[in-house]
């Protein structure tokens, strides 16, 4: 059974958000506020949220100064979405669990993923190579997982690291893809669209319904230690036609695409999982090169989008990308027009962890502009920022209304994609073989 109808989401903004002001508001004069407990204290900034823009996203335009919506006429009738029926129903703890998207630790649902899962109620599970054994034993998990979701209120984001070349997390059951940098030696659009299709198609039959890919980043610096071959190359037209095309086949496939790692990856040489990188471009320079990419995905209508753990002293000198109301709440969602999920690259790499504090950067984040954070190693580092968020709220650094704003793009994704917890039969996979082997022969010498 679907979760929701795909037909009956709302796409009007401005209509959305005083639509879930009358909701939230209805159910608030029913039942009362719930206070949650929670004894966490965070130091952060109270700063405002940036608000999504509300025109095209190929609009550009100031970034709008944060003030609260107006209060809908008591005279309006229209009913409200389901969407917002849904997320008027929930309480703070559940609204707060949709935005962690969480690693597990072993092959196995544990007890501390039964506990994210059940009693957080997480909105999404990542799964890395460590997770990842036979066919047999990762369909078996994936299925354990959207099981111990049952009975929470949305199902759950089932996420993977699937791009190809030596970021590849399934078993050695399926047939390998190329790297990016192969596919983009071949520079072709239409084989970049068959290659998301496949891609989607290998991870929907092991259970998953969301791939961190494509790979945005364009492969600007030969010293970069952790893009490279990643990249469809080192042009921004090639990278965006090839990157366009493989996120749009995803999506055929019914596989969310998250495009990465905005601002853009290409030019750094530190590895953000070891140390915080530093770019000194300006907007301007960015502008021309970096941002080209996501522009055109943010056109095409992207469902996702992952912001990286990099500073840019020139466009805000304390806070790197994910943190920054600059980067993520006036240039992406302001000038950009972006109103999709904002996803954070993983809160526990060494960008984040050896330069600031996990609970205040976790806060931080979601002020300014963030979604869903990336949580994905430890059970403890995921108690810790689930209680500095929901402290926050109590102590008034985030409002209410921020969360649910975060929380209605959710819903609406899992919503638009009909994901739901049934679970998915042990996969033959002669057929998808065959034809991935078919699909990548031209790219066997471009290795």
């Amino acid at each position: 059974m679907k979760w929701f109808s795909r037909n009956k989401i709302k796409n009007n903004s401005t209509r959305r958000a005083l639509l879930l002001l009358a909701a939230s508001a209805c159910l608030l004069l029913a039942s009362g506020c719930e206070e949650n407990e929670n004894s966490a204290q965070v130091s952060t900034d109270t700063g405002s949220t940036p608000v999504s823009a509300s025109t095209s996203p190929a609009a550009v335009q100031t970034p709008a100064a944060t003030e609260a919506p107006a209060t809908p006429s008591p005279a309006a009738t229209a009913t409200p979405d389901p969407v917002s029926l849904k997320l008027a129903g929930m309480t703070l703890e559940e609204k707060i669990g949709q935005m962690l998207l969480v690693g597990i630790q072993g092959k196995t649902t544990g007890a501390d993923a039964r506990k994210m899962i059940a009693e957080d109620k997480v909105g999404g599970i990542i799964l890395y190579s460590g997770n990842v054994g036979s066919l047999k034993e990762l369909v078996q998990l994936t299925n354990a997982l959207k099981q111990s979701n049952a009975g929470n209120s949305a199902p759950l984001f089932m996420s993977v690291d699937q791009e190809g070349g030596k970021v590849s997390r399934l078993p050695a059951d399926y047939a390998a893809f190329p790297s990016n940098a192969a596919v983009g030696k071949g520079d072709d659009a239409a084989a970049a669209g068959t290659m998301g299709e496949l891609l989607a198609r290998a991870v929907k039959s092991s259970g998953f319904n969301m791939d961190f890919a494509p790979v945005l980043d364009i492969n600007s610096n030969p010293d970069n230690p952790v893009i490279g071959d990643r990249s469809f190359g080192n042009s921004a037209e090639l990278v965006t036609r090839l990157g366009i095309a493989e996120m749009q086949g995803l999506e055929r496939e019914g596989v969310i695409p998250v495009v990465k790692h905005y601002p853009g990856h290409g030019d750094t040489s530190v590895d953000s999982h070891l140390e915080l990188p530093v770019i000194n471009k300006t907007e301007t320079q960015l502008a021309e090169l970096e941002w080209l990419p996501f522009q055109a995905a943010i056109r095409e209508k992207a469902d996702a989008v992952m912001v990286a753990h990099i500073l840019y002293p020139k466009l805000d000198p304390d806070k790197p990308a994910s943190l920054s109301p600059v980067i993520i709440g006036q240039q992406l969602r302001g000038l950009m027009g972006y109103e999709g999920v904002v996803i954070t690259d993983d809160m526990t790499m060494g960008a984040i962890i050896k330069n600031y504090s996990l609970p205040a950067a976790a806060v931080e984040s979601v002020l300014a502009g963030s979604d869903i954070l990336l949580v994905a190693h430890e059970y403890k580092n995921e108690q810790t920022v689930r209680a500095a968020l929901l402290d926050s709220v109590k102590n008034g650094s985030i409002s209410e209304a921020r969360i649910d704003e975060s929380v209605y793009r959710i819903l609406a994704l899992k919503a638009k994609y009909q994901l739901t917890d049934e679970a998915v039969p042990l996969p033959d996979l002669a057929g998808l073989n065959s034809d991935i082997q078919a699909w990548r022969k031209p790219y066997q010498q471009n290795k």
